[in-house]
């Protein structure tokens, strides 16, 4: 995999204060892609520590007014489940289906980043690109799996992703699963399974034990859903999850509840069901307790997909360039239009700039 530019975010260390997440710490240099495995997909050159922030919005640079920069613009974090021959469910998508759609994305000038990478602010995206999100749920044996030769087996998501990867070299092959309880029906095999995706800058998300509907538990059972998955996920994997995505969309009756319990976990995104893209990361419209997604499918009256699925969204972000999130392609800035200013984060404005 060739190492993309520059690191294109910096490190955000969040605080959850009264319910809310303080700014982003700026001063921690970033070792390497967030969310990534040592020796994953694109490690980043160490960054250098930020200097003492000016006091204001600074101006933007040449490359950013060139490429026409947002960093405040709205990011497609896309929903996927089974990857199957035959169509059996609404949320069902074919072989060829997925491969068509992430094969617009790369030419659409996307790069694929994890969830993890999304809500630290760390993601590698050169200048003139666009992040988008690939989250897959309830870790089917459609989406992974290993064949004798210990590759991807053929038509999985994984393998698609990684056949995409090679024919377009900027296009990044990393994508979260979000688990529950048997991930991919690997068996005795899991633990290896989740290693080999996690060595390969793939993320390994939370989805409750059972795909428990959340909004109907008590906090006991909301804890217990989600500690014991996360339990299986450090077991096999090595390490805590970064986020989850709630069954259905549906949220506990307080969204704490789900973000943290001592000794157990603790969350820096909380990912919903639908419908529409998530604001950037640095504005203040973003809420990592309620991080939107889009539903991957066509454009079809069922499910109200001929203006909220994956194809209608695109072609809408494709037709209002000026609202999707284009990158500066630099790690010590965040690159705006003047007119979107009081749309950064407060805690932020010294990393601002604008044009």
């Amino acid at each position: 995999m060739p190492h993309l530019h520059k690191l294109a975010g910096i490190m955000i260390v969040c605080a959850f204060v009264a319910g809310l997440f303080l700014a982003p710490d700026r001063e921690r240099p970033a070792t390497q892609a967030a969310g990534s495995a040592p020796g994953g997909p694109a490690a980043a050159k160490p960054a250098r520590p930020a200097p003492r922030p000016p006091a204001k919005i600074g101006v933007a640079s040449a490359t950013a007014k060139r490429v026409r920069a947002n960093e405040l613009g709205e990011i497609p974090v896309l929903m996927y489940h089974r990857i199957v021959p035959k169509v059996e469910t609404s949320l069902d998508r074919t072989p060829a289906e997925l491969r068509a759609e992430l094969e617009q994305l790369a030419k659409g000038g996307y790069v694929p980043i994890t969830a993890a990478e999304f809500v630290s602010g760390r993601f590698n995206v050169p200048a003139g690109r666009h992040p988008v999100v690939l989250t897959f749920d309830d870790a089917s044996p459609s989406q992974f799996g290993l064949d004798g030769h210990g590759n991807p087996n053929r038509d999985s998501a994984v393998a698609i992703l990684d056949e995409v990867g090679k024919r377009h070299p900027g296009f990044r092959p990393v994508a979260t699963f979000f688990i529950n309880a048997e991930p991919f029906q690997l068996a005795e095999r899991a633990g290896p399974g989740l290693r080999w995706l996690r060595q390969r800058g793939h993320e390994i998300a939370n989805h409750t034990f059972t795909h428990a509907d959340l909004s109907r538990l008590s906090r006991e059972k909301v804890e217990e859903e989600i500690s014991r998955v996360e339990s299986l996920i450090v077991s096999l994997g090595g390490a805590h999850a970064t986020t989850l995505a709630f069954p259905f969309g549906s949220a506990p009756k307080k969204p704490e509840w789900a973000r943290r319990k001592a000794g157990a976990y603790e969350f820096q995104g909380l990912f919903l069901a639908g419908w529409r893209p998530s604001p950037s990361p640095f504005s203040t419209d973003f809420d990592r307790t309620a991080i939107s997604r889009i539903r991957s499918k066509g454009k079809i009256k069922e499910g109200d997909c001929m203006k909220f699925c994956s194809t209608a969204w695109l072609e809408w972000l494709d037709k209002n360039p000026g609202k999707r999130y284009t990158s500066d392609g630099d790690p010590k800035t965040i690159a705006f239009p003047a007119m979107e200013s009081d749309r950064l984060h407060k805690g932020l404005l010294a990393w601002g700039r604008s044009y």
